[in-house]
């Protein structure tokens, strides 16, 4: 469908109310205003192309134009558009959530739809409360959860929350959230206060592993619900675990009785190489929540994924999870995810991941010969690239020149260069990379070739 542009614009500034944008940046100029995609590409309204190097939001796993997809949406709408799962279910529910149990790692075989991430966090936290006051435990009710570490939005989300500056305008929030380490090796001598250097993976993990320990016995084991982890961190720049950090955190979780609720929202199906980020690295929850890459981003959905044991509880008498969403497992939308794992499963979409993860690494760090570019991190298609102002003492830049660089520049820069990725200084500055998991090496060397002549320029500004 063909739209006059300057109406578009026009329209977009007087009525449309972006998410987390600063619209004064568009007083001057023109707001992006994208069209159509194809495969790992996206086309802006006056027919340019650029690399979706961030999958929209972590979110378009399979790329863009997926037919099959839109092929399901449409089949289902015609046969039945609506009808909420209060009560009752329709069958692409009831056979989604045997999917993804079949998928999801030991006994987490009860899933809960939502629409989005938020809404999955939301419910988790939720159910750890009705559970624990259902089973004798009515004072466990708080959550522990890494700094600098986005959990969502919605009130309880945003509690969970680590990131201070996301939080201050909207204050009070839900209180009973506490804050323990991030897995940021990188700044590990940081983090420890010099106590480690980041030498010994396997003891810095151990080390931030135990920090959940001693908050718990700081806040009094009998009160403490749940602790919320990503597999790898997203804010701040893909964190991935150090070895040994999620097994010495499950058996903290054991022997304080609190529940470990793994945050896959991004890390979910397939960004990591896996169905879910718990597999790759050899950890069982008491409950997944995921969204994004459940549909590749065809239809809104996500889904709470929580063991046998909670929800045991509300088997029995006149108990109910007293929690809902009218457009939680949407028929459209469960239809999408049908097929998005149909497509999965046909097209070998985890393999190819593990395949060329390695070259999709090895590409990034071709950029570690930049004196702006600190620290390439992440695992899978997931992927930060911190900049630092000195390479030699990971010296960070000051808060005017992270301005200066990240929106003043790069964010624009890497744009107009035909790269939409994310710019980001929740922590350090990073860029983000999360790519169509149907991206193989010619994406790779594009990303890299963008991003080494942006950074180049960038180098010099500072």
């Amino acid at each position: 469908m063909q739209h006059d542009y300057d109406h578009l614009q026009r329209a977009a500034k007087d009525h449309l109310w972006m998410h987390f944008t600063r619209h004064s940046t568009y007083d001057t100029s023109d707001v992006p205003i994208i069209v159509r995609g194809e495969g790992a590409y996206i086309y802006d309204a006056q027919g340019k192309r650029y690399l979706d190097g961030l999958g929209g939001l972590f979110v378009s796993q399979l790329g863009h134009g997926r037919t099959e997809l839109a092929d399901a949406a449409a089949a289902q709408a015609k046969e039945l558009a609506f009808h909420p799962l209060w009560s009752y279910a329709h069958p692409n529910a009831i056979l989604l959530a045997e999917r993804i149990a079949n998928y999801a790692p030991g006994d987490l075989n009860r899933v809960f739809f939502t629409t989005g991430g938020g809404e999955a966090v939301e419910s988790a936290w939720k159910l750890a409360k009705n559970f624990f006051k259902l089973t004798g435990k009515p004072m466990k009710h708080k959550v522990l959860s890494r700094t600098i570490a986005y959990h969502g939005t919605t009130q309880g989300a945003l509690s969970i929350t680590g990131l201070p500056p996301l939080k201050a305008q909207f204050e009070p929030l839900v209180p009973s959230t506490f804050r323990v380490p991030n897995t940021n090796i990188y700044r590990a001598a940081e983090t420890t206060g010099g106590l480690l250097d980041g030498s010994d993976p396997e003891a810095f993990g151990r080390w931030a592993a135990d920090q959940i320990a001693v908050q718990i016995e700081n806040e009094g084991p009998e009160t403490v619900a749940a602790v919320f982890l990503e597999p790898v961190q997203n804010a701040g720049g893909c964190f991935p675990p150090p070895p040994g950090y999620f097994q010495r955190v499950r058996e903290i979780c054991d022997e304080y009785d609190v529940l470990l609720v793994s945050d896959e929202v991004i890390c979910a199906y397939g960004r990591l190489g896996y169905m879910f980020g718990a597999e790759r690295y050899g950890y069982q929850p008491d409950i997944i929540t995921s969204a994004k890459g459940i549909t590749s981003g065809y239809a809104p959905l996500g889904a709470m994924i929580a063991s046998d044991r909670l929800m045991e509880p509300f088997l029995h008498g006149a108990e109910s999870f007293a929690h809902g969403f009218t457009f939680g497992g949407h028929p459209v939308s469960t239809a999408v995810a049908m097929a998005n794992f149909d497509v999965f499963e046909n097209e070998h979409i985890l393999e190819h991941v593990r395949d060329n993860e390695g070259a999709f690494r090895s590409t990034l760090e071709r950029l570690l010969d930049l004196p702006i570019v600190g620290d390439v991190r992440g695992d899978g298609y997931f992927y930060g690239i911190e900049l630092v102002k000195d390479k030699d003492t990971r010296e960070t830049f000051n808060e005017e020149e992270s301005e200066k660089l990240l929106r003043g520049f790069l964010s624009k820069a890497l744009y107009d260069e035909g790269l939409y990725c994310r710019a980001d200084d929740r922590g350090d500055p990073v860029i983000q990379l999360s790519p169509p998991l149907i991206c193989d090496q010619p994406h790779f060397d594009e990303m890299e070739q963008i991003l080494r002549t942006v950074l180049d320029k960038a180098a010099t500004l500072l």
